[in-house]
């Protein structure tokens, strides 16, 4: 057995073959720093090729959440002091890693217990085998800070069902545990209480032997899925070709003008207008998108449709690398962190404050940014 106690936040343990890396900054709800980015590709990188790790899990500590993203604060202060290139930096540790933990020739065990949002989607979202409990909140949060979904999130928004992606993309949305694993964000559901059975199994190797079949063994079947009740109205609204049409669509469905299939995706299945309380939704929806920044949604909405052509996390974070390159340089970004996380008077002065008021050519000249260093080793 090796332990290792806190060090830059990030504490591990080797015992029966499991390599077990615990998030150790619950003050802040485990968000990632830049001394944690480079201490887990340390230690990853270590496990590679270590014959005493044959799996890795990858959880939280603390009581809230397994990760609420990257470090908001430590990227405004960047912003701040005009240090865009330190703030590059962790943004090119930050994908790479979420990459390897992608390709990682080992499986790696993601426990998104309580909150995973931003960052903590790219270090769980893509590991091999994603656990989600009953008190699990997924969510892809940035427009709301002026920022479009990045760490190859907008991968797995674009492979969601229907628009499910474009809705929780542009909304910022957070996902139950059932809705997690609906969007194809997490892949099995244990009970919070089974969570210290599961981590002895896995390194008793209890029978059956694989890890996805251990996890099995706790896996209970969630709740029905939140989103799938909303699915027809959400696939109409969000399959717009941009975010006007959106809304749009959203006001016509909210005041009954427009109807909607009563079955996502079913043809067969006729068009009535919406009841009451999908009403509702539909201009609660639309309420928080005119909340959104009209250029992170404009952006967003195209860098999601863009990943699901893409279909592979590579160049997905690549095109996340460009965006968020541009996205330092423009002034929402700033303001949003400023009115959400610093000062928190939750209104944030958008620039432009609408989307009449948005370039012409704004969604391509954040697409064709250019990419600020490679990405990958030659």
């Amino acid at each position: 057995m090796t332990l290792a106690a806190h060090a830059d936040h990030v504490r591990i343990l080797v015992a029966d073959g499991v390599g077990h890396v615990t998030l150790d900054r619950p003050e802040a709800l485990n968000a990632l720093n830049h001394r944690m980015l480079l201490r887990l590709t340390e230690i990853l990188t270590a496990w590679r090729d270590d014959t005493e790790v044959s799996i890795v899990l990858l959880d939280g500590a603390g009581e809230r959440g397994f990760c609420a993203g990257g470090d908001i604060r430590e990227m405004y202060a960047g912003i701040i002091a005009d240090r865009r290139d330190d703030v590059r930096a962790f943004f090119w540790h930050e994908y790479r890693l979420d990459a390897m933990i992608a390709e990682y020739p080992k499986p790696v065990v993601a426990v998104l217990d309580g909150i995973a949002m931003g960052g903590g989607i790219g270090i769980g979202g893509h590991a091999s085998i994603r656990v989600v409990t009953e008190r699990s909140r997924l969510a892809m949060p940035e427009t709301r800070i002026g920022l479009t979904p990045d760490v190859g999130g907008a991968l797995l928004l674009g492979r969601a069902p229907g628009r499910l992606g474009e809705y929780l993309a542009l909304t910022g949305e957070s996902m139950t545990d059932a809705a997690a694993i609906d969007a194809g964000f997490a892949d099995y559901l244990v009970p919070r209480t089974s969570l210290p059975a599961l981590a002895q199994a896995l390194r008793e190797r209890a029978d059956p032997g694989t890890p996805s079949e251990i996890v099995m063994l706790f896996d209970e079947t969630p709740e029905p899925s939140p989103l799938q009740a909303k699915r027809h109205w959400i696939d109409d609204a969000f399959a717009a070709d941009d975010v006007p049409g959106v809304l749009t669509r959203l006001r016509e469905l909210a005041d009954g003008t427009r109807p909607a299939r009563t079955r996502a995706g079913a043809p067969e299945f006729p068009k009535v207008p919406l009841d009451g309380a999908a009403r509702a939704e539909a201009a609660e929806t639309a309420d928080a998108l005119a909340e959104r920044s009209p250029t992170a949604l404009a952006v967003t909405l195209h860098a999601v449709r863009s990943a699901r052509a893409l279909n592979a996390l590579r160049p997905v974070l690549e095109q996340d690398f460009r965006l968020v390159s541009w996205f330092l340089e423009q002034p929402d970004l700033a303001e949003g962190i400023r009115a959400q996380v610093v000062d928190k008077d939750r209104s944030p002065k958008w620039s432009p404050a609408s989307l009449d008021g948005l370039e012409p050519d704004v969604v391509d000249a954040a697409m064709r940014h250019p990419l600020p260093a490679p990405l990958w080793d030659e």
